[in-house]
């Protein structure tokens, strides 16, 4: 929800004369919603019960005020810190934040388990993430609609079609899962605890330039029993929200780092969504992809709040996201429901929608010829796709047979970050094993950079002669080699892995494939461990 400072409890509505009158109001007009009060909790999913009575003073006080336009319709808040929306393809990274989680493993999707998720919401979630964005699925395509950037006035409810497009998330938007159990989650995180949490994720990801953090957030997980900002005490009222570090006080060396506080939902059971759509027996897990589709839906469109898309009508409405408007909604247009995707099934809530003046739980996409639209190919940023191959799957990579390898599938080595990497020879004999991806460098950048991590490990014990190698190239569409980087060999080797970089900024405005390509001999194995591979662009 908006940003607000409330100083009394008296409730202050606005007529249409004096909205017109003092520009777009930030406050939370519904005393009723969890955000009152709380300026931080942006996009509060407010529970069952709160959200009624939300709706009852809604009813109340609908005829107190009247609106240029409608009582729902959405606005562009102009942008802060130059950003509104995910005006590119989003990355969501998970963190599980705490040591009460228990132990972790791998279930055979290759999704984190853990001892203490006693209902699996963790592998659900990774899961759900996968999902987006495969089999043709439109939820996400609601959220296209939105932009932000220069050609987008502040105050507009439509987007000009030069703007800035919020991506779909084509191949899934899971970019990364952590398990931080170095501490114990706190019994009532505060807003600044998380975002710092948030700004830790970054460093372990890899994610340090501003550039990286641009269409990027991460999900804050805190385990069964704790109370993160309170959730779960009397007078909370909510089921999750979400925010950025600037507004919850916190400064970041990385850019601006959108966060989400998402709570163990299922310990409020029915109030924050158990059995919403599924019922009780098969819905356990229906609160977890309602609450937290809810929020991802609501930081792409509003990625720093409130520069993004929200509600300024003046109404009892004003200050909601576009899932705040669309929330526990259980029949007829809008109603929550199963979102088929390419991995299986989500309970999911739909989200406002500016165009059809209506709550869609689906939407054709929509792209723009602005230098951030669609699938946000044009826009700066991390370019690559599956950097980490957390997807559990090769694409967009091309790979060797035996090269995708997760945790519990290939004994010996072990990913940098998540649970998947790619690992390349280490037979022993005469073998070749390549790993590549085709990308486009938008023109207009001034820079890209590309950087992995590489761990070499070998059973050749001599000093002087590179037996085994990796090399490192950049080919032209046509195949041809433009350039071998570097060439890696097994005197290289060494105990962990080590992060490499390359300046690609002679290949801007050119579509390229970045081959990695391994060969071994035919005695003595050398392993070349990839993971967290990105180009950046800037």
């Amino acid at each position: 929800m908006m940003k607000t400072v409330v100083a009394t409890a008296v409730l202050g509505l606005m007529t249409s004369a004096a909205y017109a009158g003092t520009g777009h109001s930030n406050k939370i007009h519904n005393p009723y919603s969890p955000a009152y009060g709380h300026t931080y909790r942006h996009g509060a999913v407010p529970t069952r019960e709160t959200w009624g009575q939300m709706r009852r003073f809604e009813d109340t006080h609908a005829s107190a005020t009247t609106a240029a336009t409608g009582t729902k319709t959405l606005s562009y808040g102009g942008g802060v810190d130059g950003i509104g929306v995910t005006s590119g393809t989003p990355k969501v990274y998970l963190v599980v934040y705490g040591s009460q989680w228990g132990s972790a493993g791998t279930d055979a999707n290759g999704n984190m388990t853990l001892s203490g998720d006693s209902l699996g919401a963790v592998p659900y979630l990774e899961s759900m993430f996968k999902g987006l964005g495969t089999g043709g699925e439109l939820w996400s395509g609601v959220m296209t609609q939105y932009c932000d950037g220069s050609a987008v006035s502040s105050g507009a409810t439509s987007c000009p079609s030069n703007a800035n497009y919020i991506g779909y998330p084509t191949g899934g938007a899971f970019a990364g899962i952590w398990y931080d159990n170095s501490v114990s989650s706190p019994s009532n995180a505060t807003a600044a605890q998380l975002a710092q949490e948030a700004i830790k994720a970054a460093a372990h990801f890899g994610n340090t330039t501003a550039a990286s953090n641009r269409y990027v957030q991460y999900v804050i997980l805190s385990p069964t029993g704790t109370h993160p900002d309170g959730f779960n005490t009397s007078g909370s009222g909510f089921c999750a929200w979400h925010d950025w570090n600037g507004d919850a006080g916190v400064s970041s060396s990385y850019g601006d780092i959108a966060f989400t506080n998402m709570p163990y939902v299922a310990d409020m059971g029915t109030s924050c969504g158990q059995g919403f759509v599924n019922g009780s027996s098969a819905g356990k897990l229906d609160g977890f992809s309602i609450v937290e589709g809810h929020e991802y839906a609501e930081t792409v469109t509003d990625q720093n709040p409130a520069g993004g898309w929200t509600n300024h009508t003046g109404s009892s409405s004003n200050g909601q996201e576009n899932g705040d408007e669309c929330a526990w909604i259980s029949s007829g247009q809008g109603a929550s429901a199963n979102v088929s995707m390419g991995n299986g099934s989500y309970a999911m809530q739909s989200t406002w929608s500016n165009d059809t003046n209506e709550c869609d739980i689906s939407h054709p996409i929509v792209t723009g010829s602005g230098s951030g639209g669609g699938g946000g190919g044009g826009g700066s940023g991390q370019l690559l796709s599956n950097t980490g191959f957390e997807s559990g799957s090769a694409a967009p990579w091309s790979l060797s047979s035996g090269v995708l390898c997760s945790n519990s599938t290939c004994s010996g080595q072990s990913a940098h970050n998540g649970s998947w990497f790619a690992w390349l020879d280490g037979y022993g004999s005469s073998h070749t094993d390549t790993a590549s991806q085709s990308v486009s460098i938008p023109s207009g950048n001034t820079s890209a950079t590309l950087a992995f991590y590489l761990h070499i490990d070998t059973a050749e014990t001599t000093s002087s002669t590179a037996y085994d190698t990796l090399k490192v190239q950049v080919l032209n569409s046509s195949g041809s080699v433009l350039a071998t980087l570097h060439t890696y060999s097994n005197l290289n080797a060494a105990s962990g892995y080590v992060q490499h970089s390359f300046d690609l900024s002679s290949y801007i405005g050119q579509t390229v494939t970045i081959k990695f390509t391994g060969t071994e001999d035919s005695s003595n194995q050398t392993s070349f461990v990839l993971d967290d591979i990105t180009l950046n662009a800037q």
